[in-house]
């Protein structure tokens, strides 16, 4: 499951003057027919570079209400570093924005408020890397709440954000990050499907489909493997990558969210040049 479309424009707009910056010719993000009131506040070509840098202020956030209920904390010490800064409150406020829209569609209050839970913890910080770790989810009714998930990593001597798309030397790299990763998540699909407490008919069944859900999930495109975070090692450099993956992405809903560590060993011959320095040898 990839993020919801609010959220994947708002990021993608927050993190375009960060790449113009540093020329690295990333896709350009898709022009639309209606650009919005987003596009239309966007800053001409010509505009200064400073007021697309302006810092935001990351203060946690708990709001109640009869209809819904909104709780947002940021890691400390996180603002530093204000590119990255603008990421997080822009992910918040899309998701933000998905959950109050639900609540101005209610005609009565809900049986269970709408709800909107969100984390982002520090999950490496050194001269070089800074990651975030975005987990949660949305409520706005139904059986149960849509997850939120998301991996921002910031390098601050780069002054740009990481991703999958900048992150290796070639798309075709990416068919030995699918193996490794499709590998390890088949493995534990196995052992799931082991349970003895279940029906021989229903564990092949149950089998079929996750083996099914990765093979899909894990197609060697940069899409795919979009959330990712760093592994530290001890001299600060990065062991691992961490690949994230949501419910149904490779597994049903039960299976809950998903990870495989790939490390330095596989990415290295893999890597970006102006990435793999970051990398263990």
């Amino acid at each position: 499951m990839t993020l919801n479309r609010p959220i994947r424009i708002v990021l993608a707009l927050l993190l375009l003057p960060a790449a113009v910056a540093c020329q690295r010719g990333n896709d350009p993000v898709p022009a639309t027919t209606d650009p919005g009131p987003a596009a239309a506040a966007a800053p001409e070509p010509s505009a200064p570079a400073a007021a697309a840098e302006a810092p935001v202020s990351l203060d946690d956030v708990i709001e109640t209400d009869p209809r819904y209920v909104v709780g947002i904390s940021y890691p400390p010490g996180v603002a530093a570093d204000p590119g990255l800064a603008r990421a997080l409150h822009g992910y918040a406020e899309a998701a933000r924005g998905e959950l109050m829209q639900a609540v101005s569609g209610l005609r009565e209050k809900p049986t269970a408020p709408y709800e909107l839970s969100l984390g982002f913890r520090e999950v490496m910080r050194s001269s070089e890397v800074v990651a975030v770790a975005a987990d949660g989810s949305l409520y706005t009714g139904g059986a149960h709440g849509q997850p939120l998930l998301a991996r921002f990593v910031w390098l601050p001597r780069q002054q740009r954000m990481l991703t999958a798309q900048d992150l290796l030397a070639s798309p075709e790299g990416w068919r030995s990050v699918a193996d490794y990763v499709g590998e390890q998540l088949g493995a534990a699909a196995h052992t799931r499907a082991a349970d003895e407490a279940l029906e021989s008919g229903d564990r092949e069944r149950l089998l079929a489909v996750a083996l099914r859900m990765i093979d899909e999930g894990t197609r060697p495109v940069p899409e795919n493997f979009a959330q990712f975070e760093p592994v530290p090692a001890a001299d600060g450099r990065i062991a691992a990558l961490r690949f994230v993956f949501p419910p149904y992405q490779v597994g049903p809903y039960a299976d809950g969210v998903q990870r495989v560590e790939v490390p330095a060993a596989v990415l290295k011959p893999l890597l970006a040049p102006d990435v793999s320095p970051l990398f263990v040898p």
